[in-house]
């Protein structure tokens, strides 16, 4: 895991170690950069496999024809490599980067197919003067572009690498400004920085002689498998998968963690780490038993005891990190800055998170990403199974008593509705209005509704916004975060699978509870309740917080600010604090419409960000 940087033309050594620079944080144990006749490639290593030497970046191959800058991780190395050793391939290191190499070497762009993991590299061909990109299926690393005068092209895993190359950095006002697009716009190539491309998720490319040609290798519809008709059998297939996801996400010659919640899906991976721990197993990570928990005191969003119970369970100790956004605000400019992107809520309890994660000495965690979008664990995503129970009562009812209970003591995080007048929404008004819509779009995807929505929630709205903040959180502190429900064998079989595998017996997510429920905590199984990670921006807003917004709200640059209207920010910051009524929704409102300015102040004018 590390970070790259790349430009195809004539660049000034001095000007690309800028640029090299710019993305230091991605890779602190190493850097390196190579100047060709035609190109230069730069790296910035952050150690996980083959500590040594031998592993540094960029990295030559074939009598050092081929180049690569790499960034990420390639689960199934050991195996590539014995297949290649036995077509007659040698190898010098013991890293995945090199095994990447000899498979571009044996199979051309073909090998992408091969690799289960999560990446994104440049392979500079010496002979052939071309570039070669790619980008893992789902877009769990990141990778932008630019073109530059005389057709030349430079191309960074994080938009600031590119800022040195660029005559004015300027917003896009059209991404940065429409608050409402926020998770959206991350699964396409519209960037919050004007003259920067996000090279697309399961896609790769070749630059040559000026031209940039890009194709798709990887479409999670055409790799849909056939499950097995009994949901028992399912789950069983399930389990396999997901054990078999996180051996080989355990595979590290460092330390490895996991910030575990309480909640299902980070319990669930906790727990399948515990359990392949104390097998004798080679090749992974001996040293797994170390748990981040974040903590809200007095908040009705704090699961420490979830967590607690879960890591008990394994005699592990958790680390509890209190999260206090006060000690924290004078650094809310740099997170922003390292964050990059604009979000709907504060980077600063997943900045602490995983810098107390490093300070612990560990740079790889296994997390419980994505296993949400996949199986539907947001009550948002859950409601569209209406659309798949028709006007079957019985069905219907199930799904809305599952909606509310996701909510449970957390009930403020969901406007208040009765279930008579959410079943009458949605099984008349709004199935009327959008029937046509979902039935044309379950027969193109070939997914029943409720797989369709979480489809959409997983390749264009909701899970690439996260991977890209989760990248920027974890990566900012120097720690890879590996997520086993992204195996793309499990995302395949999510969307293989019907909503009735995902929504049963009033639970949500129910495959994974019956398919892990003998490992993990019988409290957590049958936890209905959905919290998530999310801050308590109403208490923050009304106490610690409050100070710093009136300030903000006062400053000159605020009532200049041309990506907000001041005016109306102004009212909603002063309603937000001062308003008893303020709810989850309210407060998380008035964060998002401060935004704009609060990124234009630490992306374009970089206050206090080193």
């Amino acid at each position: 895991m590390c970070g790259i940087f790349g430009y195809v033309g004539n660049i000034d050594k001095s000007i690309a170690s800028r640029c090299s620079e710019a993305i230091r944080h991605r890779g602190p144990d190493g850097d390196g950069l190579v100047v060709f006749d035609g190109a230069t490639l730069a790296h910035r290593r952050l150690s996980i496999i083959d500590l040594s030497d031998n592993a540094s970046q960029p990295m030559s191959y074939a009598n050092e024809r081929y180049w690569i800058t790499y960034n990420g991780e390639i689960y199934n190395f050991h195996e590539l490599r014995n297949e290649l050793i036995g077509y007659g391939f040698y190898f010098k290191s013991k890293s995945d980067t090199e095994v990447i190499l000899a498979a571009y070497e044996m199979w051309g762009e073909g090998c992408q197919e091969r690799f289960n993991g999560m990446w994104a590299f440049a392979i500079w061909d010496t002979l052939a003067k071309t570039l070669f990109l790619s980008r893992d299926r789902f877009g769990k690393k990141p990778l932008f572009y630019r073109f530059c005068l005389n057709n030349e092209f430079a191309f960074c895993s994080e938009m600031k690498g590119l800022f040195p190359l660029m005559p004015q950095v300027r917003a896009n006002h059209k991404i940065v400004s429409d608050i409402s697009g926020y998770m959206i716009y991350e699964s396409t190539e519209s960037c919050a920085i004007e003259g920067i491309i996000r090279f697309p998720a399961g896609s790769c490319g070749l630059f040559y002689q000026g031209k940039l040609s890009i194709k798709r290798w990887w479409n999670t519809l055409d790799n849909l498998i056939t499950p097995p008709s009994k949901y028992e059998d399912q789950v069983e297939q399930f389990r396999e998968l997901f054990f078999d996801a996180c051996k080989l996400r355990m595979r590290s010659d460092v330390p490895i963690g996991t910030a575990l919640s309480g909640g299902l899906d980070s319990s669930a991976t906790f727990s399948c780490m515990a359990t392949l721990g104390r097998e004798n197993i080679t090749n992974f990570s001996s040293s797994w038993q170390h748990a981040f928990v974040a903590s809200f005191p007095g908040s009705p969003l704090d699961e420490v005891e979830y967590a607690k119970e879960v890591a008990r369970g394994y005699g592990v100790t958790p680390v509890i990190v209190e999260v206090d956004p006060l000690a924290e605000i004078n650094a809310l400019n740099k997170y922003m800055y390292l964050q990059e992107d604009p979000y709907i809520t504060s980077p600063i309890p997943f900045m602490q998170l995983y810098r107390a994660v490093k300070n612990a000495g560990i740079s790889v965690t296994l997390d419980g990403h994505g296993a949400d979008e996949l199986f539907g664990g947001y009550s948002f995503d859950i409601i569209h199974a209406l659309y798949d129970c028709s006007f079957n009562d019985l069905k219907s009812k199930e799904v809305i008593e599952t909606f509310y209970e996701m909510h449970g003591s957390s009930s403020q995080l969901i406007p208040s509705i009765s279930r008579s007048r959410l079943m009458f929404k949605w099984q008349t008004k709004k199935i009327a209005r959008n029937l046509a819509f979902w039935h044309k779009k379950q027969e193109s995807f070939r997914l029943d509704s409720l797989n369709a929505k979480l489809f959409e929630s997983t390749h264009c709205s909701v899970l690439p916004t996260l991977l890209r903040n989760y990248d920027r959180y974890s990566m900012s502190n120097g720690v890879e975060i590996r997520m086993p429900f992204m195996d793309h064998r499990i995302v395949a079989f999510a969307f293989s699978i019907p909503w009735t595998s995902k929504v049963r017996g009033g639970y949500s997510k129910a495959i994974i509870r019956d398919a892990l429920r003998e490992i993990i905590p019988e409290k957590i199984a049958h936890r209905k309740e959905k919290i998530g990670f999310n801050s308590p921006v109403v208490e923050w807003m009304k106490g610690p917080l409050k100070p710093f917004l009136l300030d903000t709200i006062s400053d000159r640059d605020f009532k200049e600010s041309t990506l907000i209207n001041p005016i109306e920010v102004r009212k909603v910051i002063l309603d937000a604090i001062s308003n008893k009524n303020t709810n989850f929704q309210n407060a998380t409102l008035a964060w998002m419409k401060l935004t704009p300015y609060l990124w234009e102040k630490a992306m374009l004018k970089k206050v206090n960000y080193l």
